[in-house]
């Protein structure tokens, strides 16, 4: 009878395993306790899914037999394409392979862009170099997307949302870019250009050769203007807010000369059509001592050498508010930079969304610039200076409207020619955040910062570094031998109970 119910509880067992097991293939959950729902699917993705008029194909090459942390990748991408398969309701239809199984598959995912890396893999007791591949490709209709290359932390979400809203879009939004006034073009802002193109259209647009600006225009750049602005292009400014247009304005109010070492103010007008908004950008520089390096010559003696001092007049910020625009930044850096405020009342959503650090303060213009100068803390008695901030409201009685403000442009260009620079991821994020709450109501702005945020130790100040560094190391012993004494104190109770004249 024993051995019976042995074999009913058995068969009970494995029947229950099967049937979660079957369960499992339809049904896909996951707990997600990150603190930025890194592994849960938004709103705006969930929409654009449930919207999909034909079916979308992604085939995801990723290689096998990788280090623990480049696999996750693979394991994490293919949790997202099952959740984009099931709230499709089919319609996200997807493939992994492994291109490294032969060479036909390799010379396939070569063919649809995605592009092979060498990793070290460890393999008895020997590190070789293996070509691995981690992306994928997005297909709809006669079109498609490739992802070259997902690297560890990359937002997933955002590759593979922004990928299908870009091929299943009939038209891209049109976004200006104003021109005429010695602003920045298209060929000096590459890095923030080939992001927007992925889902606007960005036309150069001269303010002279019209009277109003199109109407299709989802928004408006202005992007570090060095020349006079009219009364009648500034007009035509006033009437796109007024009739409910969107407006990035990144403005270079002081401009920062490292080859003369002085920084003057530059006045084109902007500054006063922003003022009569109730916007203000005055002529300082935030200086901070949380700040980028510059290299300089310095001498010893009879030798020249390079080397490397900090610089207030670069601050790097790293307190964001929780806005679209600027959630989910680790930092971003501000060459040159003016103060933004409002100075107008609360008919005007104000929002800032970027401060400078605790130690910083600010420098009346025109200034000599000192490379060499030695700061110190009587230079940074200010705090939180706003150094770009949103603006939402009805200007002038008319539509409600948007305007973003960036005290510098400097943050966005990479610039011309051999003085072109390279910008930090950042940095790009920033400025498509910006033009994407302006432009773009699916919701995607809020994804592209949405990875596996870095928070490394070393920006922890040296006494708490050191009671991290003893609490991990004593923590384990104490809890160890916490545990012993407790087990010796319940033994000793044991033993006195069963010495007792009636324990039983």
């Amino acid at each position: 009878m024993n051995i019976k119910r042995y074999y009913i509880s058995a068969a009970l067992i494995v029947a229950i395993v099967i049937i979660i097991d079957l369960i499992s293939v339809d049904v896909f959950v996951r707990f997600d306790f990150t603190d930025n729902h890194q592994y849960t699917l938004s709103e705006a993705t969930k929409n654009i899914l449930r919207n999909l008029d034909k079916p979308i194909t992604i085939k995801a090459y990723f290689s096998k037999d990788l280090p623990p942390k480049i696999a996750n990748i693979r394991r994490d991408f293919k949790d997202l394409l099952i959740e984009y398969a099931n709230i499709s309701k089919g319609k996200v239809k997807y493939e992994i392979i492994n291109p490294n199984e032969n060479e036909k598959l390799e010379a396939q995912a070569v063919q649809d862009g995605i592009q092979p890396v060498m990793v070290n893999v460890r393999e008895k007791d020997q590190i070789k170099q293996q070509k691995a591949y981690l992306g994928a490709v997005i297909m709809y209709e006669e079109k498609k997307e490739a992802i070259p290359f997902i690297q560890p932390g990359a937002p997933m979400e955002y590759l593979l949302s922004s990928a299908i809203k870009k091929l299943t879009l009939k038209h891209k939004p049109i976004v200006g870019l104003v021109q005429g006034q010695g602003e920045a073009s298209l060929n000096e802002m590459p890095q923030v250009i080939s992001q927007l193109k992925m889902l606007y259209e960005i036309r150069e647009f001269n303010l002279n050769d019209t009277a109003t600006i199109p109407q299709d225009y989802k928004a408006l750049l202005i992007i570090d203007p060095a020349d006079s602005f009219t009364t009648g292009e500034l007009n035509i400014l006033n009437n796109y807010i007024k009739n409910g247009g969107h407006m990035l304005i990144a403005y270079n109010r002081v401009y920062g000369n490292l080859q003369n070492m002085y920084a003057t103010p530059n006045n084109t007008g902007l500054e006063s059509w922003l003022i009569k908004h109730k916007i203000s950008i005055p002529a300082k520089l935030v200086i901070d001592a949380s700040c980028g390096m510059v290299t300089v010559q310095q001498e010893r003696g009879m030798f020249r050498f390079m080397s490397n001092v900090a610089f207030p007049y670069f601050p790097i910020a790293k307190n964001f508010s929780k806005h679209p625009i600027s959630s989910g930044l680790e930092q971003v850096i501000f060459p040159f930079v003016s103060p933004v405020e409002y100075v107008g009342d609360s008919t005007i959503k104000y929002t800032p969304l970027i401060y400078s650090s605790e130690k910083s303060g600010l420098v009346k213009t025109p200034v000599y610039i000192n490379i060499q100068k030695q700061w110190t803390a009587t230079d940074f008695t200010d705090k939180k200076i706003v150094l770009a901030a949103a603006f939402e409201g009805k200007w002038d009685n008319g539509k409600p409207a948007k305007i973003v403000v960036f005290g510098d442009a400097d943050f966005c260009i990479n610039g011309k020619g051999q003085e072109s620079v390279q910008l930090g991821d950042d940095n790009v994020n920033l400025f498509v955040n910006a033009v994407d709450w302006l432009s773009d109501d699916t919701g995607l702005v809020g994804l592209r910062t949405k990875a596996v945020t870095a928070r490394p130790i070393k920006e922890l100040d040296d006494s708490t570094k050191t009671l991290l560094k003893y609490l991990n190391f004593l923590l384990p012993l104490l809890l160890i031998i916490g545990y012993g004494i407790f087990r010796a104190q319940r033994n000793k109770i044991k033993r006195i109970k069963r010495m007792g004249e009636y324990y039983k």
